[in-house]
């Protein structure tokens, strides 16, 4: 590597780690929590559970589960049903005060067995909350989610010019010596090397994969416009349907078009996921990986007939596999466990790179004290002399 690569590379990787660090230790520390949010829920209360019921047990119409849950937000008209991918016994109802709204939103959970509602999960509040809104927006919505993603990819950039960085450092010396012998910033140095390799390919993968996250609003607008536009245009000049048939059917309906996949989501008629004329219902499928991955198939309103069964573009497929690989949430508990030790290890990355950056940046300022001092009475006796 020549003095000038060596220079571009060292200057990539310094400016890039600087701006992005102080956020990489928030979204760290934030993300944590967010790993084992289900057992914080359990252990603060706000986790909402079904009672133990025989495994065989019949299930709730789909009707019923949104009727009983209509009873706790009056007012307000449902926008979706959902199931969490390791949940059969709870369905989680969304409503709004409008199909669109964003605001004004809240969440019924309901047995799947009986259809009797077991309670509301606090909205916009408590501890996973707060860690949630940090770690995905800053609390700033779309322009909070688009700052993270740039400082996403100047991680990615600092990673990269790391690698390059180290690799001539790796021909001097054993993989993972650490110079205890010698001054503390270098014994930091070789922690903060050494550390960098050990989660490098984890640290891509996260940083890269929390990128796409960011862009989610955008991805889903898109394909809203796109694929979902496409297929629903002949509806367009076609009347509002005054009523809506009934949701167990259409959902019934869906499962006859993909019967070796399960119900993971249903978006009601006029909302982002869907038209004003269809339900879009979303099936999913029953290995871990694919149970992250949907297949909509969009069902007419009001006459319960299958009008499409789509498979998702590439664009929205990467964003789906991304949010599983981000927080490590297919894998059970060995995975969680693997993530959060690398997430700590991570943030000792961080932080030892901020620690190399001051103590280098003070022990520059010293050597230019030192040598401002050996010059200054020159510099001062010259100036008399000049007089």
């Amino acid at each position: 590597m020549t003095t000038k690569s060596l220079r571009i590379w060292t200057w990539l990787h310094t400016w890039s780690s600087l701006v992005c660090t102080v956020f990489m230790l928030l979204l760290c520390l934030t993300g944590l929590p967010l790993i084992f949010h289900h057992e914080i829920g359990h252990l603060l209360g706000t986790e909402v559970e079904a009672p133990e019921m025989p495994a065989d047990s019949p299930r709730a119409s789909l009707d019923a589960v949104v009727t009983n849950a209509q009873t706790r937000a009056q007012g307000l008209v449902p926008t979706f049903v959902f199931q969490e991918p390791d949940e059969k016994d709870t369905w989680m109802v969304g409503f709004a005060p409008t199909p669109m709204a964003q605001e004004g939103t809240k969440t019924v959970v309901v047995d799947a067995r009986t259809g009797q509602v077991l309670g509301e999960p606090p909205a916009e509040e408590g501890f996973i909350y707060v860690m949630f809104k940090l770690h995905v927006d800053l609390f700033a919505g779309l322009p909070g989610k688009l700052f993270l993603g740039l400082m996403g990819i100047l991680l990615v950039v600092a990673i990269v010019s790391g690698v390059v960085l180290y690799a001539p450092f790796m021909r001097k010396l054993p993989f993972g010596r650490v110079r205890k012998d010698r001054s503390a910033r270098l014994k930091w140095l070789d922690m903060h090397n050494m550390l960098g390799v050990v989660t490098l390919s984890w640290a891509l993968v996260v940083g890269f994969t929390g990128v796409i996250n960011t862009w989610a609003d955008l991805v889903i607008k898109f394909w809203q416009f796109d694929q979902l536009g496409k297929v629903t245009a002949p509806y367009k000049a076609l009347p509002l349907p005054a009523t809506l048939a009934s949701l167990q059917a259409a959902a019934d309906a869906a499962q006859r078009v993909q019967p070796d996949m399960r119900l993971a989501f249903v978006s009601f008629p006029g909302t982002l996921l869907s038209s004003p004329h269809h339900y879009a219902v979303f099936m999913r499928g029953t290995e871990p990986m694919s149970a992250r991955l949907f297949k909509p198939v969009l069902v007419d309103a009001q006459t319960t007939e299958v009008t499409a069964a789509l498979d998702l573009p590439w664009y929205v497929t990467a964003l789906l596999v991304s949010q599983p690989l981000h927080f490590g949430d297919y894998g059970g508990r060995p995975m969680q466990i693997l993530w959060a030790a690398l997430d700590v290890i991570t943030i000792m990355v961080l932080g030892s790179g901020l620690y190399l950056w001051f103590t280098r940046r003070r022990a520059r300022e010293s050597r230019l004290a030192t040598a401002w001092a050996e010059v200054e009475p020159l510099a001062t006796a010259a100036q008399e002399a000049t007089r």
